[in-house]
């Protein structure tokens, strides 16, 4: 794994030079916070770039002072953007919220294979969904947006990725090969908030 480390570097209304390394992973995250993080988000500091060949992770912090936790990958796109530890904006909102992400728990009906589960995000958001279930078992994942695109991502429960950044217009179907906690991750990378449904299956 090849990590690089910045402390620090300014992004805004500043222009980034070569002495500070600002890789494309780095700026696609920039880009991407300034589409979702309000005013706060045109402008602040990249507190720390850690890249491998799967993707980068980069923490960054806006003018409010909220920390947002950014994966960009090679091509450019954007694998999640969410927020760490959110500032409070004195008026008892935080800062940064359209970048929230919630968790919740799946939980099926008795004797039911499937549930069916609706929600709201808004830009930049992100909600993840956690399943249990066991090695062998079959997963069918489909995220059904109202209006809008949305993107979604499972990870195995030992933070692996089952399936990468997906279109909400392709459904998934597979075999699992762990047990435990899997987690689906409903990703709004858009400008605006979408409402959908998400159907998950196991058996």
């Amino acid at each position: 794994m090849n990590s690089k480390m910045l402390c620090c570097t300014v992004f805004g209304s500043l222009i980034a030079t070569a002495a500070l390394a600002v890789t494309d992973a780095d700026n696609a995250c920039i880009d991407h916070l300034r589409e979702v993080g309000g005013p706060d988000g045109k402008s602040g500091t990249i507190e720390s770039s850690m890249g491998s060949e799967a993707g980068t992770l980069v923490m960054l912090r806006d003018a409010g002072n909220t920390l947002w936790r950014c994966i960009a990958y090679k091509d450019g796109t954007i694998g999640e953007m969410s927020v760490v530890d959110a500032a409070d904006d004195g008026q008892g909102a935080m800062s940064g919220s359209d970048g929230a992400t919630t968790q919740q728990r799946v939980k099926f009906a008795a004797g039911s294979t499937g549930a069916e589960l609706t929600g709201t995000l808004q830009p930049g958001a992100s909600g993840q969904y956690v399943l249990g279930a066991k090695n062998e078992q079959f997963l069918y994942v489909r995220v059904a947006p109202r209006n809008g695109a949305l993107d979604y991502v499972i990870r195995n429960p030992d933070g692996s990725e089952l399936l990468g950044l997906m279109t909400s217009e392709k459904e998934y179907r597979g075999q699992l090969w762990q047990t435990g906690d899997h987690v689906v991750e409903v990703i709004n990378r858009g400008s605006s908030s979408v409402e959908y449904n998400v159907i998950f299956g196991i058996e």
